[in-house]
């Protein structure tokens, strides 16, 4: 084995990324206060060629120097959009066909690698503030939450990291 150089990756420039067919999949950041969370969410939803991320209330936007630096120029790449209020937002999306799927731990959420995707389905990962979660409003209103099985002694997951894990689950099929 050897590691790959930056030719052999074949990446898309930034004008054949925006051309390309993106996964049947959004991302919203509601209340996330970290920068870092934010630029992260952004660079792991062009690594998975995610169709948007919404940025919603308290949550920063680009640019910002502090976004950039975890981006690192993906949030040029990636379709993103500020709405100041989640719920409108999540009952647009609802009626333009995605199933809302906030990652929370919840009382008869779906563990994550229970969940299968369909093709033809649209998904909105809902990913709420650090501390708080999402809020009950958004999963009142949501088709199922969806939880990352986890069994040290935390318990949770870094927004960024469990976007990750659930962004790959949902654009592998």
């Amino acid at each position: 084995m050897r590691k790959l150089t930056i030719e052999e990756l074949n990446r898309l420039s930034l004008a054949d990324f925006k051309a390309a067919d993106k996964r049947p999949v959004v991302v919203v950041l509601d209340n996330v206060r970290s920068m870092h969370n934010v630029g992260a969410v952004l660079r792991t939803a062009d690594a998975f060629c995610i169709e948007k991320v919404y940025l919603c209330g308290i949550t920063p936007r680009p640019p910002h120097r502090e976004i950039r630096k975890t981006a690192i120029g993906a949030e040029e790449s990636v379709d993103w959009e500020y709405h100041a209020d989640i719920l409108p937002l999540a009952q647009s999306l609802k009626a333009d066909g995605y199933q809302l799927l906030p990652l929370e731990q919840a009382a008869g959420s779906t563990q994550l690698d229970a969940f299968e995707t369909q093709t033809g389905d649209q998904y909105a990962l809902i990913i709420g503030h650090e501390i708080e979660g999402v809020q009950q409003a958004v999963i009142d209103l949501s088709d199922t939450c969806l939880e990352i099985p986890q069994f040290g002694t935390k318990h949770s997951l870094n927004v960024s990291v469990a976007a990750g894990i659930a962004m790959h689950h949902l654009t592998k099929g």
